[in-house]
C-alpha cells in the first residue's frame, strides 16, 4: 500500500509555528514515527506554500497511489483549483486538519476540497494525519 501525505503552505514550520495552535513538534520527526510504526505501508511526504506545486504533486500521484492524507493550510479555504485536482484523480483523499477549524475564525469553517474528498479529520493535533491514514487500511 502507498499513501502520500501532503502539506500545504506554512506547515514546513511547525514544531515553531503558533504552538499552541499546532504544537511543538515538527512534520519530519511526526512522519518517521509514522513511518516507523507502519513499516508495512509505503508512505511518501511532500510540502510547498506553492499552490501549483501541490497541484503537480496530486497529479502525479492521484493515478497510481491508494491515499492521499492531505493538509492543504489555508488553500483548504480558497482554492478551486486544488479542489478540481482532486475531483479530477482516482486516489482517495482524507482532508486533515490539526487545529479544530470550526473552532478558529469564520472564514476556516468552508472547505473548497472537502465536497471531492473521502472524508474531513479536524483537530486532533498531529494525530489527524495518523486518522486518516487509518482511514485507508
Amino acid at each position: 500500500m502507498k499513501i502520500q501525505i501532503i502539506n500545504g503552505p506554512n506547515l514546513n514550520l511547525l514544531g515553531r509555528r503558533e504552538p499552541g495552535i499546532y504544537g511543538s513538534e515538527g512534520f519530519e520527526s511526526f512522519f518517521e514515527e509514522l513511518k516507523a510504526k507502519y513499516h508495512g505501508i509505503t508512505l511518501h511526504y511532500f510540502q510547498s506554500n506553492v499552490e501549483g506545486e501541490i497541484i503537480n504533486q496530486l497529479h502525479q500521484v492521484g493515478f497510481t497511489f491508494d491515499g492521499i492524507v492531505m493538509n492543504a493550510g489555508a488553500y483548504t479555504h480558497t482554492s478551486v483549483a486544488i479542489a478540481d485536482a482532486i475531483a479530477a484523480i482516482k486516489t482517495p483523499v482524507i482532508e486533515v486538519h490539526i487545529s479544530n477549524v470550526y473552532a478558529r475564525e469564520e472564514y476556516r469553517h468552508h472547505s473548497m476540497m472537502a465536497k471531492n474528498c473521502k472524508g474531513i479529520i479536524t483537530g486532533f493535533g498531529l494525530q489527524s494525519y495518523e486518522l486518516g491514514l487509518k482511514s485507508f487500511l
